[in-house]
């Protein structure tokens, strides 16, 4: 939803200015007006602002601030701001200062008892408040992007289980997996990512309302009250609030873990989206993206460049500068509140907007993506991928593993020596290398039976891949 502006707002002028206070005998000057400004940005905390708002001026009515009639009006003209804004018809005035001084002021000027509902009330534990509001109902969003992100890799895999490809160390081939096995591994990922997310929601929801400029209120508010009411509550229903109030005014650890997390599930789409681009190439064959999910060359013809996947990896590079910028911003700020946390919603903004574009992308460009089971299969025959089953082979035959990983290491260099592949090699031929190796031996590099063989829990064997398939299909289903 775009900001609606005022011809006037975009002036700003000192004049027009509004003080925040009797102390100053005028407002500030153009320049410093401009340069204060947040409501360029924090206006997306509207609803959050209002939903308070609204929690607190029920509970001024409770402890006889507000009269029922009071109250009720600054209800009514709540809703019809929000409704505004919704429609986006509200007006936003820069000279305002911040999403706190607009709402408030048209409320004043629409319903006359709005003036009482900042009492007891600092912009310091308002916007602590939305902040927390707005990273808990973030959290929710998140947890679902990622959940359909991890849908989208379990379906991918589910189309083509029995498919192989070489697992890779050091980008150099290493031993044969189920592609989806491979696929699983982010969706593991991810999984902890919804954890971190999680848990980083549980200290979020704390209700720092209450907590005034820094030093609380002499009225006797009902902070409870209105910490159940906006669903600050632990797993048992208990009000959840903050137990500080210079913490609660001056805390952004709850934005900075919030970070924390988005940053690193922006490594593992960054990962991700590194195995997505290698997969793509000629080189590798393993995949083909939808055409609407790619963008051509302007000189070259036959390019289809994975541009959501490059995206990506390059975004996630945004997301990690916003938590280290988090982290600078607090380190040296003294008790409580100080005008640099203004600084912190942008980052936060940036940073969940980023991820999530991310998620949704990647999910839909896994969706519109199809595995190349011919390619897959030439790559996964190189008999070479079977070395460590040559090895367990000897190891199994009595041989300790280091004199069995020694013997196939002297047979590799023998099959390279001779430009053949591995199973090629003649029984003599690896008979010069250990006197263990008998008839039984082609055995091993019966790429299926190889893989039958890895099913312990977590391994790349077939069984194993279509049980893993299996639980995540039904841990992912939609609920009922």
């Amino acid at each position: 939803m775009a900001m609606k502006r005022s011809s006037a707002s975009r002036k700003a002028g000192a004049s027009a200015a509004v003080s925040r206070s009797g102390r100053f005998a005028s407002g500030p000057s153009h320049d410093v007006a401009a340069f204060s400004e947040s409501i360029s940005f924090d206006w997306r905390l509207w609803r959050q602002d209002i939903r308070g708002s609204m929690a607190h001026a029920r509970m001024l009515a409770r402890i006889g601030i507000l009269t029922a009639k009071e109250r009720d009006e600054i209800l009514h003209g709540l809703e019809s701001i929000a409704s505004d804004i919704e429609r986006g018809s509200f007006d936003w005035k820069s000279e305002l200062e911040d999403v706190h001084m607009n709402i408030e002021a048209e409320l004043t000027r629409r319903a006359p008892a709005g003036a009482k509902l900042h009492t007891a009330r600092s912009r310091n534990d308002q916007v602590a408040l939305d902040m927390r509001l707005w990273v808990r109902d973030e959290i929710s969003a998140v947890d679902e992007e990622l959940r359909d992100l991890q849908r989208s890799l379990v379906e991918l895999g589910a189309r083509e289980p029995e498919v192989l490809i070489p697992g890779y160390t050091h980008l150099q081939r290493g031993q044969p997996v189920a592609f989806a096995h491979h696929l699983l591994a982010y969706v593991e990922m991810l999984e902890r990512d919804r954890q971190r997310f999680r848990d980083a929601a549980r200290r979020a929801n704390v209700c720092p309302l209450g907590s005034g400029a820094l030093a609380g209120s002499t009225l006797p508010l009902d902070r409870e009250g209105v910490a159940r009411e906006l669903g600050f509550v632990d797993e048992r229903g208990r009000p959840q609030v903050t137990q500080n109030s210079m913490d609660g005014v001056s805390d952004r650890d709850f934005v900075v873990e919030f970070s924390a997390a988005a940053a690193l599930t922006a490594v593992h789409l960054s990962r991700l989206a590194e195995d997505v681009v290698l997969w793509a190439t000629a080189e590798f064959g393993f995949i083909r993206i939808a055409d609407a999910y790619t963008t051509g060359s302007s000189l070259m013809p036959q390019k289809k460049n994975p541009d959501v996947a490059e995206l990506t990896r390059g975004k996630s590079g945004r997301v990690l500068g916003n938590l280290m910028s988090l982290l600078v911003l607090l380190k040296g700020l003294p008790m409580t509140y100080n005008r640099d946390l203004q600084e912190d919603k942008e980052r936060l903004f940036d940073t969940s907007d980023t991820v999530r574009s991310c998620l949704r992308l990647m999910a839909a460009m896994l969706r519109h993506t199809t595995i190349v089971p011919s390619t897959c299969a030439r790559a996964a025959a190189d008999p070479a991928l079977l070395a460590t089953d040559l090895a367990d082979y000897l190891v199994r035959k009595g041989v300790p593993f280091r004199l069995a990983h020694h013997a196939v290491g002297a047979v590799v260099a023998l099959a390279e020596l001779s430009g053949r592949p591995l199973n090629q090699l003649s029984l003599e031929e690896m008979r010069s290398a250990s006197d263990r190796f008998e008839k039984d031996v082609a055995e091993v590099f019966d790429l299926k039976a190889a893989m039958q063989r890895r099913n312990l829990i977590g391994a790349p064997g077939s069984t194993e891949v279509r049980r893993q398939l299996r639980r995540w299909e039904k841990a992912l289903a939609p609920k009922a």
